[in-house]
């Protein structure tokens, strides 16, 4: 089916006890949808495929945010062994947990890892692979929304709260909030990790719209089926009807709010079901799926300051403007 010839298909409903089942999720995209322009939390992402493809991004050429991270992580070695000694380390959003092992290799003798994120199988494989490669540390996986505040389990808090806690939140997904979010999140954290608690950031400040706009749409097109996974994962899990194909990935950057947007752009009007509701699209009309805010280094810590948190230090990139932040809590 073209575009112009897009319309639903599916019958509707086909997820009657959606609403039960992922009730969060329903009631986030019916609001999405409901909205003016419409647009879904880029939390809901990342299902098993979404996790996957954003792993893949992680690896194309344009994406320089994980290259240039990694690289500035590999010469802080030096740096992180200076960190407390026997630490428990938390990782938010911890995904495939690649970079983990740079952060854990240069400790001295870790105590625990603790990964979180939202995609459950994603992160038990995750947590398999890094319990093979350090026997000898205990790692745990916590499955929670980690933009949302985050209680320890009970077999857990008592014997955290005994440790020093380093915080690890790399590959500036702390970009994905708005400035008045980051500030919640990072206020969540330290409520999470405590008094004392030191959290590693990974933050990117880049401005030039030539590097950006490549990174958040790839020659290959594999950022435009992540975007779009989106769609299929609200058709599998909330009975929706929506014709992935027939929306088109758009990526664009606001200058005034410094951020990378990506859309699902309808070329053509369609019409799409979801538990007993119609949502129509306009010809060009667009459902705003993330926004990618890049944080130069003095208005992240501006952001840090109001959240409680006590800049410690920061490391630039040498290609790039990405950076890591260390707070102190």
């Amino acid at each position: 089916m073209t575009p112009s010839q897009a319309t639903a298909t599916h019958p509707p409903d086909t997820a009657p006890n959606a609403t039960a089942t992922h009730p969060v999720f329903a009631a986030q995209v019916l609001e999405g949808l409901s909205a003016q322009p419409k647009r879904i939390p880029s939390t809901w992402f990342y299902d098993h495929r979404g996790s996957e493809l954003f792993e893949q991004i992680t690896t194309l050429d344009e994406y320089y945010l994980t290259r240039s991270e990694t690289a500035l992580l590999r010469g802080l070695h030096a740096e992180f062994s200076s960190l407390p000694a026997g630490a428990a380390v938390i990782e938010f959003g911890s995904g495939s947990s690649r970079k983990t092992p740079l952060l854990l290799d240069a400790l001295r003798t870790p105590a625990s890892y603790t990964a979180i994120d939202i995609s459950g199988d994603f992160l038990r494989q995750s947590v398999r692979g890094l319990q093979l490669r350090y026997p000898r540390l205990d790692v745990h996986a916590l499955e929670a929304d980690f933009s949302a505040p985050l209680q320890w389990p009970p077999a857990l808090a008592a014997a955290v709260q005994r440790q020093p806690r380093i915080g690890f939140f790399p590959g500036s997904t702390i970009g994905n909030f708005t400035p008045e979010q980051a500030v919640r999140f990072l206020h969540g954290a330290a409520v999470f990790l405590g008094p004392g608690a030191q959290l590693l950031v990974g933050v990117d400040g880049t401005q030039n719209k030539a590097r950006l706009l490549p990174a958040y749409d790839d020659a290959r097109g594999v950022t435009a089926a992540f975007n779009r996974n989106l769609l299929t994962r609200i058709n599998r899990e909330l009975g929706a009807d929506f014709n992935p194909q027939a929306f088109r990935h758009v990526a664009r950057f606001d200058a005034v709010h410094s951020r990378v947007e990506m859309h699902l752009m309808s070329p053509a009007p369609q019409t799409v079901h979801l538990l007993g509701q119609r949502f129509q699209f306009d010809a060009a009309e667009t459902l705003h799926t993330e926004n990618s805010y890049k944080y130069p280094a003095m208005m992240f810590q501006r952001l840090a300051r109001s959240a409680g948190w006590t800049p410690q230090k920061h490391w630039l990139a040498a290609d790039a403007d990405v950076a890591l932040h260390l707070l102190q809590c």
